[in-house]
């Protein structure tokens, strides 16, 4: 088509076929997205007392590689001096002459700033992955060291020993617990030092993935991702009391921790959800409660053996005397009438979930029970 003809075609455009408007700039929503990164930054620093720095974890790298970006540019600094709450923006841009400089001072900025990478992907619906995670495994070189603990807890699930439990609080991550993160078993085989900071503890972990992998995040870090998809496995029914003692033929067993459920057919009882027994007993519990139903401590009603666990080298009024301190805002409150028509009021029972008394007895066993207490009202263990 020669140059006459096409013109010819353009005025015989009667319905304006081709009167195109050109499209918008989307300098807007850029600037959006600039301001929302900077604020994002802004409060890291406001929580933490410091700039994001580099290697301490997936999230921060990316906001410490945002404000490098944001760094480089005269012009977003302009633009974001009037948010600059911490004088983030107050330093001197680094001279780059040179392909070398860009790599030297980089440290992978350059795939951090969103508003100009051309790997960025628009109108494409975002995953909800955890890549961050599995971009920060590596793998694990002593693994063999690791893998009989995985195989053995994989058979106590099958088995019923070991339970999955909703992940509830930040306490529950101990050296040597294992815990399910995306569908994935890992175990913390290392917690380090605890630092606080705003009132929170944190720690480095080694956590390693039944995958073979391993990974140094941070125990907030997991525990934040535990709170989105994790749960925690339980501790071995045979095995619980282990981190307490190490038993030896010279030792002596002094009994049983039990948590009851009672049977009670009486409606003011059963209406009561977690409501569960803790004692001691010097006896096997089965022969304890043989007489339950003519008992006042056991509600005047069979019960059913929810955990027994037998102890060594234990003080039984000590360790009912913690146990029923640590649940005492969550203590049963009710009369009993036995036979005769005494009146009792039992002290023993509490409202509280199952999973909760397991954690606590666990605390009870290693000594960190003074560094907790009990919230009834959120029904969850929070630090003192």
């Amino acid at each position: 088509m020669d140059k006459d003809d096409l013109l010819k075609l353009i005025d015989d455009d009667d319905l304006g076929l081709l009167n195109v408007k050109p499209k918008q700039s989307a300098a807007a929503t850029a600037d959006e997205r600039l301001i929302a990164s900077f604020t994002q930054i802004n409060q890291f620093v406001a929580e933490n007392g410091r700039e994001p720095e580099s290697g301490k974890g997936i999230q921060e790298h990316q906001l410490y590689a945002r404000l490098n970006g944001i760094r480089e540019s005269a012009e977003k600094m302009e633009a974001l001096a009037s948010l600059d709450e911490h004088g983030l923006l107050n330093v001197q841009r680094k001279e780059i002459s040179s392909i070398d400089d860009i790599f030297d001072d980089d440290d992978l900025g350059i795939l951090g700033n969103e508003a100009e990478s051309i790997f960025t992907l628009k109108h494409v619906s975002k995953e909800t992955t955890m890549p961050d995670y599995v971009a920060s495994r590596k793998p694990c070189k002593d693994f063999e060291t690791f893998e009989t603990k995985f195989t053995q807890c994989q058979a106590d699930l099958t088995a019923g020993k070991r339970k999955l439990w909703p992940f509830k609080n930040e306490q529950q991550i101990q050296k040597g617990y294992f815990f399910v993160l995306k569908g994935i078993l890992l175990y913390v085989a290392e917690v380090g030092d605890v630092e606080k900071s705003n009132g929170k503890k944190n720690a480095r972990l080694r956590c390693i993935f039944e995958n073979g992998t391993e990974s140094d995040m941070l125990l907030r870090s997991l525990a934040a991702e535990l709170y989105k998809d994790g749960r925690r496995v339980t501790e071995h029914e045979d095995r619980l009391l282990d981190g307490f003692s190490n038993i030896t033929e010279e030792d002596e067993a002094t009994g049983y921790i039990y948590v009851l459920r009672s049977l009670s057919t009486k409606p003011d009882i059963q209406e009561i959800n977690d409501l569960y027994k803790i004692g001691f007993s010097t006896v096997p519990v089965e022969q304890r409660i043989k007489n339950a139903e003519n008992e006042p401590t056991y509600l005047m009603a069979p019960v059913h053996i929810v955990e027994a666990y037998q102890c060594y080298n234990m003080n039984p009024q000590k360790l009912e005397q913690l146990l029923h301190t640590f649940f005492g805002s969550s203590c049963l409150n009710i009369d009993i009438f036995d036979g005769d028509g005494q009146r009792h009021t039992p002290r023993e029972w509490f409202i509280a979930p199952l999973d909760i008394i397991e954690q606590t007895i666990n605390f009870v066993l290693n000594g960190d029970i003074v560094n907790y207490r009990y919230d009834s009202d959120k029904q969850e263990i929070v630090g003192r």
